[in-house]
């Protein structure tokens, strides 16, 4: 498999065996893991157990000839883009490593913008953090500082270095974000 992976053109990296893997892995490597339920000494299985374990969050492909549906529904549930019985299409094999790799580009893309997101965050003060929340309900200035027992003028002075610290022009951002990213429960303390 590792000829015929190499040969498609991929970059592979492969491992004597389940603690191997544990031992030398690279998180911050792009990619995916094809894994096998039966290995010598741990199994796919616990393999994939010990990662969500580390939180490292490379999609992983499982392979196997020996497949039942409990075992099915465990890898599936735990997060693995697919199980594949043996023997199984070459290019089937391939479009769900291109899937895995897309999967990954997408949870690492997701991944930096939210801790980008939360540095910013954590740059607000707690009263920013208020305004904020209140902003993105959707609160005039006027009912935010009737809310918060301040004069529009210091409503208007908080809004104004939210959306600065926050790098965002418009309210309709500021939203955007909340709901994309949770931005108030980064922001809650």
């Amino acid at each position: 498999m590792n000829w015929m992976l190499r040969k498609a053109g991929l970059n592979v990296e492969t491992f004597v065996s389940a603690e191997d893997f544990l031992e030398n892995y690279d998180p911050e490597v792009p990619g995916c893991v094809l894994l096998d339920l039966r290995m010598p000494g741990m199994s796919g299985v616990q393999l994939q157990k010990r990662m969500i374990e580390n939180d490292w969050n490379a999609p992983v492909i499982i392979v196997s000839g020996h497949a039942d549906v409990p075992t099915a529904v465990t890898v599936m549930r735990a997060g693995a883009v697919t199980l594949l019985e043996k023997p199984f299409e070459r290019e089937v094999l391939l479009g769900h490593i291109h899937d895995a790799f897309k999967k990954d580009t997408k949870t690492r893309r997701y991944r930096s913008t939210s801790a980008e997101l939360e540095a910013r965050v954590a740059k607000l003060t707690a009263r920013e953090r208020q305004v904020m929340a209140l902003i993105i309900d959707g609160k005039t200035t006027k009912q935010i500082g009737y809310y918060l027992g301040a004069s529009p003028k210091t409503i208007e002075i908080h809004r104004s270095r939210v959306m600065k610290k926050m790098s965002v022009e418009s309210v309709a951002q500021l939203a955007m974000l909340a709901a994309r990213y949770g931005l108030c429960d980064m922001g809650e303390e």
